[in-house]
């Protein structure tokens, strides 16, 4: 993955909540990705390098670097503006309701997670 790509894929997870760009689970998916992979995404602690990824955010085709950033930021900026009381209660894509201290941890580590990865 080279950074433009990177940008591509750490703006799936925003595509996800500001757009329908992206098919939402079927109930039973849902299910599983609440039991087995949500806390990890939500929680405190940090990714583990390697970490298994869901097909959509996988990014094989060439990205345009300063296009993806500048979505990433608009993106963080439309987050941030929306603010805490949006995101308190707001219903996730993949893992249901989540409390905007979820949303918080889920966008904060995904980026600290491949900014770190390129050494940024």
């Amino acid at each position: 993955m080279n950074v433009g790509q990177m940008l591509a894929h750490c703006n799936v997870t925003y595509e996800m909540v500001f757009t329908d760009k992206h098919k939402k689970p079927n109930a039973f998916l849902k299910f599983i990705l609440k039991k087995i992979v949500k806390n990890k995404v939500v929680s405190d602690q940090p990714y583990p390098k390697n970490g298994k990824t869901a097909p959509q955010f996988i990014i094989k085709d060439e990205k345009n670097f300063n296009a993806e950033r500048q979505r990433l930021i608009d993106y963080i900026e439309k987050a941030k503006n929306l603010g805490e009381s949006h995101f308190e209660g707001k219903e996730s894509h993949s893992f249901g309701v989540l409390s905007s201290n979820e949303w918080n941890n889920m966008f904060y580590k995904h980026l600290d997670h491949h900014l770190n990865q390129f050494g940024v």
